[in-house]
């Protein structure tokens, strides 16, 4: 693992942005890129303002209420003990996964921060 920072340029409802990002996370950031712009653009579309910071905060809205609620449904399914042995799902691997995901995510945004 790559302690060197790159910067990668890319671009959220056409607009361009410069991010911080280790080598080895450069793949996942590109698919975070991606999945907030297709979520933005959506929003975008439902709206009738075009305001760019409205939108970015709808965006984050709509995908920490995803987030919740999908960290909210492994919870209870790991509370459910005969669920997670029915279903093969390993829940604590599952969670595992998430808080790796949110550390990456804080350590790809966190230098964001500071640009502005």
């Amino acid at each position: 693992m790559s302690s060197e920072t790159n910067f990668l340029d890319v671009t959220l409802l056409g607009k361009e942005y410069r991010v911080a990002c280790l080598p080895e996370e450069e793949d996942a950031l590109r698919q975070a890129v991606d999945h907030v712009d297709g979520k933005m653009r959506e929003i975008a579309g439902k709206t009738r303002g075009n305001a760019a910071e409205r939108i970015a905060v709808m965006t984050a809205l709509n995908l920490a209420h995803e987030f919740l609620s999908l960290q909210n449904r492994l919870s209870e399914e790991a509370s459910a003990p005969d669920r997670r042995h029915d279903e093969g799902l390993d829940i604590g691997a599952v969670k595992r996964r998430i808080e790796h995901m949110e550390a990456e995510l804080d350590a790809v945004l966190s230098p964001q921060d500071k640009l502005i």
